[in-house]
């Protein structure tokens, strides 16, 4: 299923008591101050995501259930908070699934957080991003928006193994130009960094060229990838359509290791920042965050009430 696939069935739905989520990491992770998940579950069949792992307590993630009555319980959590943040989107699961084309679950959550004066930090391998740009500009204007589009190749071709069902890297930079047109803050998430796969050089220019050619401001990187007990399994049943070898070749280098850090990581470093350098992009996370968030506090909700 693509992310222009039809839908044909409705998207099934499931119970939520809380939609957002206070967070303690944000300066690690795009200065966000809170969490929210709208749907659970992702349409892209991405081999590599975390979100499969145990931990998160997830039985089929590949198919995508909404969160009941979502916008009330987002209207009721917005309002009653007092501070007022960055609310980060789709860090688990992609908010832009081919059923939010109707839904339109998570287009109605952003008019609420531009309704309350938060900001927004969203991570997206969808192209549906660009139908709200409206409110990404609305956002931008007080609270800070941020978008940050996935791609972990350039090529079409091992895209398709490895994010099968996700819209071509050849798309994803249409869009991330179309948001950067619109002036939207917005750029690349060149992460996981497969070992010997996508830790060549050739990669890591092509992604970082790509998106200065598309008018980005940034790129994030990280040079390896997660895997831990049933995620392990899943990515190295289907790693292997993209060389027969690399199962037991992960299996010996990295065992059990839960980041496994591509053998190249210091090589692809230097040369993904003398291009970031060479292109004007941001890729330390302090930068990025500053160069997008507002510089003062974006405050409090008393006027509100």
């Amino acid at each position: 299923m693509s992310d222009a696939a039809e839908i044909n069935s409705p998207c099934p739905t499931i119970r939520a008591r809380s939609i957002l989520q206070k967070v303690r990491y944000g300066s690690e992770w795009f200065g966000i101050d809170y969490n929210m998940n709208l749907y659970r579950g992702c349409a892209h069949g991405c081999i590599y995501c975390d979100s499969r792992s145990e931990c998160y307590r997830i039985s089929n993630f590949d198919q995508v259930h909404v969160k009941f009555d979502a916008l009330a319980i987002l209207r009721r959590e917005l309002r009653s908070r007092r501070v007022r943040g960055v609310v980060g989107v789709g860090a688990m699961s992609d908010t832009y699934n081919p059923f939010e084309r109707a839904l339109k679950v998570t287009r109605g959550a952003l008019e609420l957080i531009e309704e309350y004066g938060f900001g927004v930090s969203v991570d997206t391998k969808s192209t549906l991003v660009t139908r709200d740009i409206d409110l990404l500009q609305a956002i931008g204007a007080h609270g800070g928006a941020i978008a940050k589009i996935t791609i972990t190749t350039a090529d079409d071709h091992l895209a398709r193994l490895i994010e099968p069902h996700a819209p071509l890297p050849s798309e994803r930079f249409a869009a991330l130009a179309q948001l950067a047109e619109a002036g939207i803050f917005c750029g690349v998430l060149f992460t996981p960094t497969l070992p010997w796969v996508t830790d060549d050089d050739a990669t890591v220019r092509a992604v970082v060229e790509g998106a200065a050619a598309a008018g980005a401001r940034f790129v994030y990187h990280t040079t390896g990838v997660t895997m831990r007990d049933r995620q392990r399994d899943h990515f190295l049943e289907r790693i292997a359509a993209v060389d027969p070898a690399l199962p037991v070749r992960y299996r010996e280098t990295f065992g059990d290791r839960y980041f496994c850090n591509s053998p190249r990581a210091t090589e692809t470093r230097a040369l993904f920042r003398t291009l970031c350098k060479q292109h004007n992009l941001l890729w330390r996370m302090s930068d990025i965050v500053s160069a997008y968030k507002p510089t003062h506090p974006i405050g409090t909700q008393s006027s509100l009430f």
